[in-house]
């Protein structure tokens, strides 16, 4: 309990669990999955049961949190360890606590009011999956591969796999060449760059600017879908454009842009440039991911949501100079706060007179997957 102890919510949980380990050398591997595995659950039930000594939650965290045979409930509890396989609200009503279910995601007045949010805040519960978005014609070669490595996995739709997250696929899968390691509602961002496709069907190539670009995922989905693209990237951090470039080596794209920006401002020694399409998958509070780092369940305050809807708006403001008549501008986040997702959308429609084409929330917590929201605007011609 000495880490959760430990543990103040100033970094990921990922980074300091590893230095912990790091300075503690009497873990052994087994020792360092189960207490990462244990800590993992403790934060999966945020802000319920808190009154609840370390120890006791730290128990009823595991129970609701697995679903199969485990061996320290197989030890301790072992009524509970029998029934791991029974529904959540089942489970719920067997630990021998009453809790209200939206203590475990406490900013339900903040969310979109088209989420489900029981289903959404159970979900944290559970560890996401890993997905795969197989590139243009390598769909078969891709199935083929993770055949023969005898890896059970589920094609969602044309181009999405799901796979068990325990999957090894490293040695399998030339990643990026053959397919890409993507959250499935991030894959779905596609299709509103389809859209885009449909309606700027007279372009030979298209000017795409991926201003937030981070690992470039959204560049590389660009490429696939538009094809002949002429490509920007920035971000705000070098690091991230060094790392970029070689997962675009590997991507086999070689022709493009990149440059550092600070888009709280207006960029600079760019003032003429203008775009087709504009991918803005600006910075957010990441609530839509928070199964991947559930730490945040219990150390988010509640004053970043606004800090960040701030950001945005400016943000957003030093891009839309940048579109060409006509041109495009999706805007996406992996969060679930309405300040952050319609509200801005809003502002953008208000100030700049952009017509809203298409506005989702990208509901993950069905499919073990983050939930995002897109909203494609259209520049007036």
């Amino acid at each position: 309990m000495a880490i959760l102890y430990t543990y103040k919510g100033d970094e990921p949980f990922a980074s300091f669990i590893k230095k912990y380990f790091a300075q503690h050398k009497k873990f052994g591997s087994k020792d360092r999955k189960q207490v990462s595995n244990l800590c993992y659950c403790y934060f999966r039930m945020g802000r319920a049961l808190t009154d609840v000594p370390v120890e006791q939650r730290v128990l009823i965290a595991l129970f609701l949190c697995s679903n199969e045979d485990n061996e320290i409930l197989r030890e301790l509890k072992t009524e509970w360890n029998e029934k791991v396989e029974l529904s959540l609200i089942d489970k719920i009503s067997l630990i021998g606590y009453q809790f209200p279910v939206q203590d475990i995601f406490s900013w339900q007045n903040e969310l979109n009011q088209t989420i489900d949010r029981q289903t959404f805040t159970l979900s944290h519960l559970q560890q996401p999956g890993l997905f795969l978005r197989m590139r243009p014609g390598k769909e078969g070669l891709v199935k083929e591969k993770l055949s023969k490595g005898k890896i059970e996995f589920e094609v969602i739709g044309g181009t999405c796999i799901a796979l068990p997250n325990s999957s090894k696929i490293e040695e399998l899968i030339e990643f990026d060449k053959e397919a890409v390691v993507q959250d499935y509602s991030s894959q779905r961002v596609g299709e509103f760059i389809e859209m885009v496709g449909r309606n700027l069907s007279d372009h030979v190539s298209y000017s795409v600017w991926d201003c937030c670009a981070a690992s470039g995922g959204k560049s590389i989905i660009a490429k696939d879908i538009l094809g002949e693209i002429d490509l920007t990237v920035s971000d705000l951090r070098e690091s991230i454009l060094i790392n970029l470039k070689k997962r675009f080596l590997s991507a086999g794209i070689k022709n493009y842009k990149s440059f550092i920006a600070d888009l709280t401002l207006p960029v600079k020694g760019f003032k003429d440039k203008k775009f087709d399409l504009i991918l803005a998958d600006v910075p957010c509070s990441g609530s839509g991911t928070w199964s991947r780092t559930p730490e945040q369940l219990l150390f988010f305050d509640q004053k970043k949501i606004e800090e960040y809807a701030l950001l945005q708006k400016k943000i957003v403001s030093n891009l839309i100079p940048h579109l060409l008549p006509g041109g495009y501008l999706l805007y996406i986040t992996c969060s679930v706060f309405s300040k952050e997702n319609e509200e801005v959308i809003e502002f953008i429609k208000e100030k700049f007179h952009l017509e809203l084409v298409k506005m989702e929330i990208l509901e993950g917590y069905n499919q073990k997957a983050d939930t995002m929201f897109a909203a494609l605007l259209k520049q007036k011609g």
